[in-house]
């Protein structure tokens, strides 16, 4: 199926409290996925997203990252390793960095997240068909009524994409034709059709969810 090993990885805050705080502890993260995704130490980080793009020829990336999703109390991403056991090393560099900058903000101590992040790998085709769809649509659990898309019993799949249309902070919008920070989706395109992907994922609000695939979801 693939020329690569594909991993759906999945963290949450310690006893699945908030990880971000407000748009600056956001913007901070998806900085962060960009900047650790290096094989040299960062140095300096800065919290401004104009910095995403500025030095990527520089970069040796430990992984290429195919989609990503922020919550308020966890985060998805999708990967490949870029370089020996890349997906570990840049899993560990994010979550302490991200950690470290967490705790001095909001003065605090000790672990944010629930332990080592868990991750799966993409093995059947039918959980490669899925799982970009997956990690995109976790916003709607914010949206009031839109948490059925987990059991396809969405009232309005068009309120669900102007939904997501409209949060920032997911690869979505690079999927579905409004790239934001794209600078962070590296790599060869495994998912080549990009401009049927709006539509594609409309058949996936509506599709029965393969229970055979259920202990893959992470959540």
């Amino acid at each position: 199926m693939l020329g690569m090993e594909l991993y759906h990885a999945l963290n949450r805050g310690t006893d699945k409290r908030a990880i971000v705080m407000d748009n600056y502890d956001r913007q901070r993260f998806v900085l962060g996925l960009y900047a650790f995704n290096d094989v040299d130490s960062v140095v300096n980080l800065s919290r401004d997203l104009s910095e995403i793009g500025s030095h990527s020829d520089d970069r040796n990336r430990l992984v290429d990252v195919h989609a990503w999703c922020l919550m308020g109390n966890h985060y998805h991403l999708l990967l490949s390793s870029h370089v020996e056991n890349g997906v570990s090393k840049f899993l560990q560099k994010l979550n302490i960095g991200y950690t470290m900058y967490f705790n001095k903000r909001h003065q605090r101590s000790g672990v944010l997240f629930q332990g080592k992040t868990k991750k799966v790998l993409i093995e059947k085709e039918a959980h490669f068909n899925y799982i970009l769809h997956y990690i995109h649509c976790n916003p709607l659990d914010l949206m009031r009524g839109g948490s059925g898309w987990r059991t396809q019993s969405l009232a309005s799949p068009k309120a669900a994409l102007d939904y997501l249309d409209a949060y920032r902070w997911s690869s979505y919008r690079n999927y579905s034709g409004e790239p934001e920070f794209s600078e962070i989706l590296t790599g060869s395109d495994i998912f080549a059709e990009r401009h049927t992907h709006t539509t594609s994922l409309k058949s996936y609000l509506r599709a029965i969810r393969d229970p055979s695939l259920e202990h893959l979801y992470l959540e």
